[in-house]
């Protein structure tokens, strides 16, 4: 009996240790994963001489501007049709577009709309299909206008959501009337603000170039010759000279004349009554002498 008491204390004391040993065992093994899976996301350490891009700076925050540029440039080309030609195609070749042109004699106007990143390249290519000369160029910063623009349209995004959440919760005919209603208003208000930032977002990614292209120069005024007059040609000047100050002259009288007018309408009639009262007065003393 003792002896089967003492085996089955020992069966007993042997199973627990086994117990604590997996145990042991189990957390080392866990504690071995939890660090492994700790270290591995760890990255490794940059090599000694390398630099970092930086995330912000003058170079980042120029890139992120929304800028639309605008040039012209008048050249002087030697062969108009080729000139044009080649004009076309670089505006073609680089995903723009010939917007206007208009061909008069030795003279053309293009007007070009080329990529926005490769404005500055594709300006110096159109300056080198001839002789510069004028060359104009403008920036103008969008950016502000395009962060209303994106911040306009979620909001009014969020807007027409919260109406069509609301239209799912109606449960009267009234209010699913006014609902969409209101839907119909806050949609259309999306879609122009949609309409204005695609406007916006065109402005943007596309810039206009102005091509004015010449064969040929403007050619310099030459100052008149003096005029070698004879004898009848001083006497028909001088008699042109007195016609047109005979024509001066009169011309003159009738503006006086035109002038004193309104005067003279008033004055008149006052005048030609004191005149008669006047011959009365001398009437009536002739009269009265010879009676005397």
């Amino acid at each position: 009996m003792t002896r089967h008491r003492t085996r089955t204390a020992a069966l007993f004391l042997t199973a627990l240790l086994g117990l604590a040993g997996c145990s042991a065992a189990g957390s080392s093994g866990t504690d071995s994963a939890a660090h492994g899976a700790g270290a591995a996301p760890m990255a490794p350490a940059p090599a000694v001489g390398a630099t970092a891009k930086p995330t912000t700076g003058g170079t980042a925050v120029a890139a992120d501007r929304a800028m639309s540029y605008t040039a012209r440039l008048d050249l002087q080309v030697p062969a108009l049709d080729a000139a044009l030609a080649r004009a076309q195609d670089l505006a073609t070749a680089g995903a723009g577009y010939v917007e206007h042109e208009n061909t008069t004699g030795s003279t053309a106007e293009l007007v070009v709309r080329v990529p926005s990143a490769d404005f500055a390249k594709s300006l110096d290519q159109f300056a080198a299909l001839g002789t510069v000369l004028a060359r104009s160029r403008q920036a103008d910063d969008l950016t502000q206008q395009q962060v209303d623009l994106d911040s306009r349209v979620k909001s009014q995004q969020a807007s027409v959501d919260r109406v069509r959440a609301l239209m799912q919760d109606a449960k009267t005919l009234a209010e699913v009337v006014s609902l969409e209603s209101e839907l119909t208003k806050r949609e259309s208000d999306l879609e122009s603000l949609k309409g204005q930032a695609q406007a916006l977002a065109g402005k943007t990614a596309l810039s206009t170039v102005t091509l004015e292209l010449s064969t040929r120069t403007q050619p310099q005024s030459a100052p008149p010759a003096p005029h070698q007059q004879g004898f009848w040609g001083s006497i028909g000047h001088a008699l042109a000279g007195g016609w047109h100050a005979l024509v001066a002259v009169v011309r003159a009288l009738l503006i006086a004349l035109a002038a004193l007018a309104p005067f003279l309408l008033v004055l008149a009639p006052i005048g030609w009554v004191a005149l008669r009262q006047l011959r009365k007065q001398r009437q009536r003393g002739t009269t009265q002498e010879p009676q005397d």
